[in-house]
């Protein structure tokens, strides 16, 4: 456990979580066409793993074209609601908190892979078009809080089409994502082996949501509670920018 907790803090210690956006996002946005709010809503989804492996577990056993359509169609509409209208509402919380329950849904989707609902709990799954739709939302919301640290303007039809065009990046990453999913689990359930290896598959899908949800915590607590966590060498370094170093004293010889 002490080893777990020292992976999470080194892991919650990368700049952002590496897909946030960054001082260079913001300086690229300043005064850029919407060209580029779609090319960062593109790389920002494509880095975005929590995203990435909520996707990953949603199409993990859909075969048929249909169905992946139907699922991906879902999430999209619900993701794409949440980061057009809390953007331009302004509706904001606090991102670490939001991430940890994006976290908590690649959770659940392993663990509805699995089968576990009935054979832990008993109980029959929830409709997954529903919980797709339903998480979708969420991850909007998350996207929607970190799409409003960049610097969208006056709330308008200039602002709503920087939000639409970042939403439509969104999809286009979403789209390549995709893609490159379908077509490693393509290949990979030709093989004898996916059957036996889907089970350990989906289980590190719960570990990798579980680390990811903790790492959000540890960053969530971070923020309110900054001196529970650590040297803070920033802090330090100002503080001795500001310190006078005392003149030597001088001693008379005897």
């Amino acid at each position: 456990m002490k080893r777990l907790f020292g992976m999470v803090v080194l892991l919650a210690s990368l700049p952002v979580y590496a897909h946030g956006i960054s001082e260079a996002d913001k300086q690229a946005m300043l005064g850029g066409g919407l060209l580029r709010y779609v090319g960062l809503g593109a790389s920002h989804m494509l880095s975005g793993y929590d995203h990435l492996l909520f996707l990953f577990g949603v199409i993990f056993f859909l075969t048929s074209a249909r169905d992946i359509v139907k699922f991906i169609s879902v999430f999209t509409l619900g993701h794409s609601l949440t980061l057009i209208f809390a953007t331009f509402a302004g509706v904001t919380k606090n991102y670490y908190l939001v991430d940890a329950v994006i976290a908590l849904s690649v959770c659940y989707k392993g663990f509805d892979n699995n089968g576990r609902f009935e054979s832990y709990l008993g109980v029959k799954a929830p409709n997954l078009l529903v919980m797709v739709f339903g998480f979708g939302l969420i991850h909007g919301f998350g996207l929607s809080t970190r799409l409003q640290q960049l610097p969208l303007g006056e709330k308008g039809l200039g602002m709503l089409g920087r939000i639409i065009a970042f939403n439509v990046g969104v999809e286009l990453g979403q789209i390549v994502a995709l893609l490159g999913m379908l077509f490693l689990l393509s290949a990979w359930r030709k093989r004898p082996g996916f059957q036996r290896f889907s089970l350990v598959a989906n289980e590190a899908l719960v570990l990798c949501g579980l680390l990811l949800f903790l790492m959000q915590m540890h960053g969530y607590l971070h923020t309110r509670h900054p001196g529970d966590f650590g040297f803070n060498t920033e802090a330090h370094s100002h503080a001795h920018e500001h310190t006078e170093v005392p003149a030597p004293v001088q001693h008379d010889n005897l």
